[in-house]
């Protein structure tokens, strides 16, 4: 599958903690410039019920408790990417990379990032936001000391790929401690210039 189709689009990655505000910053974007979100957990979940051999190999994969290898991750980006290429005026990839290596191998695979929001938002913040999400999601994983270690290790893991971009000028970094407009009026100012 070509990724010449990719080549005049916006490919902005947006990294951010959980409660960071990220998915909502997404959705606004999506509304206002016509971009396409696309969150690689969101990919291996639809690919998992779709129930395809793809998916019955990744729900072993997810089962057993493992990380999916990054090649097919990548392959299920690119193959998302070239299906909406012809109407959508970019890419919101969501999420990704969670290291510097998955960032090289994107590049490799199918084009470099336009962009880098880095939503950030303080630990204080995040843990306050999660913990408020998990009143009402019922999610297991919103509860204080699960939160605690999931930003450990996000930001284990970002601040590698926040340092690489940097090097290179495209890290647009939001602070992310005010309301959703406020955040979005940020997001705005960058995406406006490209």
């Amino acid at each position: 599958m070509s990724t010449e189709k990719l080549k005049n689009h916006k490919i902005i990655f947006v990294v951010g903690g959980p409660g960071s505000g990220k998915g909502t910053q997404c959705e606004k974007i999506v509304q206002k410039y016509g971009y396409t979100h696309l969150s690689t957990g969101d990919l291996l979940r639809a690919e998992v019920s779709s129930g395809s051999e793809r998916g019955k190999m990744l729900k072993a994969i997810m089962e057993k408790g493992e990380l999916v290898p990054l090649d097919t991750v990548l392959d299920m980006l690119r193959d998302a990417m070239v299906a909406k290429a012809d109407v959508s005026k970019g890419f919101l990839i969501d999420g990704y990379p969670r290291e510097v290596k998955q960032g090289e191998e994107f590049e490799k695979k199918i084009a470099p990032p336009t962009l880098l929001l880095y939503v950030d938002a303080g630990k204080e913040t995040m843990v306050k936001r999660l913990l408020k999400r998990g009143e009402t999601s019922g999610r297991v994983d919103d509860n204080e000391e699960t939160i605690k270690k999931r930003l450990e290790t996000y930001y284990k893991a970002t601040e590698p790929v926040i340092t690489f971009y940097k090097s290179r000028g495209i890290v647009r970094q939001l602070n992310a401690e005010g309301s959703v407009d406020e955040v979005f009026q940020q997001v705005c100012s960058h995406l406006d210039t490209l």
